[in-house]
């Protein structure tokens, strides 16, 4: 992998941590969760050998240092909580989300997410597929959204955010029956 690639990858990396992290503040200001206990439940969601565990805890200790250094966030009272310069952030971030990064060239393997979130969960329901449309996926049925590239990690954090882990199953497949639309969607050769 070229220097490049490798520079690209840490800020994607970055980007999304930044984005866990402070609306994983949000989430607790609201008194809704713990927030250390939620980034190691992302790291575990991540199923990470330790050494990457290890890598990953120390981007977010990184992260939370340049949030803090932005004035994003700020510890006070034995916990980091977020701004209000921080909530705006997180408004523009979630308001205005940019689709995933797109590699190079296709690898010819759909990832394709299907969910089963109960009728009680309706807003959650709502919010999954709002996000997985803004950031790229195609829906193809109410609950079922496809995507052309890797993005597991991504899912893993989602998967942890809206606390919907056992609800939301990410298949990887070789071939869709009829997909030239889907080619056509995203642009794919």
């Amino acid at each position: 992998m070229g220097t490049l690639e490798q520079q690209s990858r840490i800020r994607t990396r970055n980007t999304k941590i930044t984005r866990a992290i402070i609306t994983t503040l949000a989430v607790a200001v609201a008194g809704a969760l713990n927030p250390q206990g939620l980034v190691r439940g992302v790291l575990k969601s991540l199923n990470a050998p330790n050494n990457k565990r290890l890598s990953s805890e120390n981007a977010i200790y990184a992260a939370r240092r340049r949030l803090a250094k932005r004035g994003l966030i700020v510890y006070e009272g034995n916990f980091w909580k977020i701004t209000e310069r921080g909530k705006r952030e997180l408004e523009i971030m979630q308001i205005g989300s940019v689709p995933l990064p797109r590699p190079k060239k296709w690898d010819k393997k759909w990832r394709i997410l299907i969910f089963d979130i109960r009728e009680e969960k309706k807003v959650t329901r709502d919010k999954v597929r709002r996000t997985l449309g803004s950031i790229g996926f195609h829906r193809l049925q109410d609950s079922v959204w496809v995507y052309p590239y890797d993005c597991e990690d991504l899912i893993a954090l989602l998967k942890a955010d809206f606390k919907i882990g056992k609800d939301l199953l990410y298949i990887i497949a070789d071939e869709i029956e009829n997909d030239v639309f889907l080619k056509k969607e995203f642009q794919l050769g």
